[in-house]
């Protein structure tokens, strides 16, 4: 599985193709709206402050059950195109190619064409991204993701959660190069950068940033 094969040429294969635009149209169903809608009958973005049709948004103004379903289908809709993916290719056969596909429901979610490509922000299915490559490296890539954001939650508190996602997904980047494979972290690049841009195009209010070191104000 982890060595290219010998007939490979480093061109794209139709099936290649195929999985960037499945994995696109997967994150491109924002599960927030779709369950909002299936169970309360209602938009549960509107009025919030953000605007952002994602988990957070899908527990607190959805309710458990709503917030639950949006969790696991955001979690699926960017696992199951990676690892699909993975069970004929590895990280390092196609190096591009395997990277648009890692990014890809990042960017689905982000800028939905079933939404006029206004989307959300993307952490859930940045997860589940990185959660697919397990068979490759276990859990190392979705803990390079979760560790700085436990880190900047809970050690280094940067607030609100606007600073708090940015410099999650600058430290990850960084992070992402431990793990060896080169196409891996030029993906968690495309992710940020798509998480990122989402973010500076975001019209929520954006408060003054805080930091605090373990719940103690940094002066």
């Amino acid at each position: 599985m982890f060595e290219k094969s010998s007939g490979e040429q480093g061109g794209v294969s139709v099936r290649e193709v195929c999985f960037l635009v499945v994995a696109y149209l997967s994150g491109s169903v924002l599960y927030a709206r779709v369950f909002g809608l299936l169970l309360t009958h209602k938009d549960i973005t509107a009025g919030t402050k953000d605007g952002n049709p994602g988990t957070a948004n899908a527990f607190q103004h959805g309710g458990l059950m709503c917030g639950t379903l949006t969790l696991i289908c955001e979690l699926l809709k960017g696992f199951l195109p990676v690892y699909l993916y993975l069970q004929e290719r590895s990280p390092s056969g196609c190096p591009a190619v395997f990277a648009l596909i890692l990014a890809a429901p990042v960017l689905g979610h982000a800028f939905p064409i079933f939404y006029g490509f206004h989307g959300g922000k993307g952490i859930a299915v940045s997860f589940g991204c990185l959660l697919g490559l397990y068979r490759a490296y276990w859990l190392w890539a979705a803990l390079l993701l979760a560790a700085p954001f436990l880190f900047f939650s809970l050690i280094l508190c940067v607030t609100p959660h606007f600073y708090r996602t940015v410099w999650t997904y600058i430290s990850s980047s960084l992070l992402m190069f431990l793990i060896p494979a080169k196409t891996v972290w030029v993906g968690m690049l495309m992710i940020s950068g798509i998480v990122l841009l989402r973010l500076h195009l975001s019209t929520e209010v954006r408060e003054e940033m805080q930091v605090r070191i373990l719940g103690i104000h940094a002066r």
